[in-house]
């Protein structure tokens, strides 16, 4: 249960502090979470990943869409050298979540430092 709460703030909190701030936000928001969640380390980086994955991936897709994938078609094409605007959501939603990913990560680890001291 702790790991679809902690994906569920982990994305709204991406969300939010995204409207706001940089892209690098998202690290932020999930380093905090995993600061209060108590989870393994596996878990932290599954949450942060998975919540990110899905995060950017539906944004991403939602974005395409609007348009009918015109600038997806242009920068798969620059980007990837293949026509593909699906693999380019992919590859933008796996960046963002293994940022966020070892991000979680990272609050873990922080959390079993200050939780030991």
């Amino acid at each position: 249960m702790r790991i679809v709460v902690s994906i569920f703030l982990i994305a709204i909190t991406a969300f939010v502090m995204g409207i706001y701030l940089p892209w690098w936000s998202i690290a932020i928001a999930a380093f905090i979470i995993p600061l209060f969640i108590q989870q393994s380390s596996l878990w932290a980086f599954i949450s942060g990943f998975v919540a990110l994955f899905l995060l950017w991936g539906v944004m991403s897709w939602i974005i395409s869409s609007n348009n009918q994938q015109v600038f997806a078609h242009k920068m798969a094409m620059l980007i990837l050298s293949n026509d593909s605007p699906a693999l380019l959501v992919f590859v933008t939603a796996l960046l963002g979540a293994l940022v966020a990913g070892f991000a979680a990560l990272s609050g873990n680890r922080l959390r079993k430092i200050i939780v030991k001291a």
